[in-house]
């Protein structure tokens, strides 16, 4: 579990991920009932995402442009979304139908690497509604619709995507985690994939910002999420 979390968390952080969905996935796929384990995902992945904000910024892959249209509107859609409960088979099939965003993007259906265009204001927050209720909903931050948004509309390069798509995780996370009924679990396991995930996260966030090419890690994290999309719809 352990050594599951901490590659999710590498993986994610290098893409400005925070990792919730893949954590909820290792679960899954571990049968481990993820429902009491939301709340302390969502703190999970805000530090995360946090830690890979600061890393792209620092870069200098910052564009506020990116940001605020989808924010103005999602955090509070995210609070909303958040007391909308989804359990059991819905859930897995959502989680796992949302998974298969990121994998249509990481196989490199991505225009914006060529060519870039200005954001649509009004459209972005339209979107921010949508994404930002989604992420309440699922427990998710969100980053995993807004990284292959952003570059499916040509609108940032992968690593400007994954800067926007880090704050964006962040705040829709606290926004959803103020939102949740339920209590933050913190057994001597969870502590453990708790620093396991951290760990990962933070050391992701640093190659992937200064370190990798944005290619070998899509195709990795490729794998890593059609496996785990196909055991969430196909053998909840």
């Amino acid at each position: 579990m352990a050594l599951s979390l901490f590659i999710i968390g590498f993986l994610y952080a290098s893409v400005g991920h925070g990792g919730a969905s893949g954590y909820l996935a290792v679960l899954s796929i571990f049968s481990i009932p993820v429902a009491e384990y939301k709340p302390l995902i969502l703190v999970l992945n805000i530090l995360v995402a946090g830690t890979g904000f600061v890393q792209f910024a620092r870069a200098g892959y910052f564009k506020w442009k990116l940001c605020w249209p989808f924010l103005l509107t999602s955090i509070p859609a995210a609070f909303v979304g958040s007391k909308m409960a989804v359990k059991g088979d819905i859930y897995n099939l959502l989680l796992g139908l949302a998974l298969i965003i990121p994998v249509i993007r990481l196989l490199g259906f991505s225009p914006a690497e060529k060519i870039k265009k200005e954001v649509q204001v009004p459209l972005a927050i339209g979107l921010g509604i949508v994404l930002g209720f989604l992420s309440g909903m699922l427990s998710i931050g969100g980053g995993i619709f807004l990284s292959p948004l952003l570059m499916l509309l040509a609108w940032a390069n992968a690593k400007e995507a994954a800067t926007a798509s880090a704050l964006f995780i962040v705040l829709n996370s606290v926004s959803g985690l103020l939102g949740h009924p339920g209590e933050i679990v913190a057994t001597p396991s969870a502590t453990i994939w708790f620093l396991a995930a951290f760990a990962g996260g933070i050391t992701g966030a640093y190659f992937g910002s200064q370190q990798f090419r944005m290619a070998t890690v899509r195709y990795l994290l490729t794998a890593v999420l059609a496996i785990a999309s196909a055991k969430l719809i196909f053998f909840m």
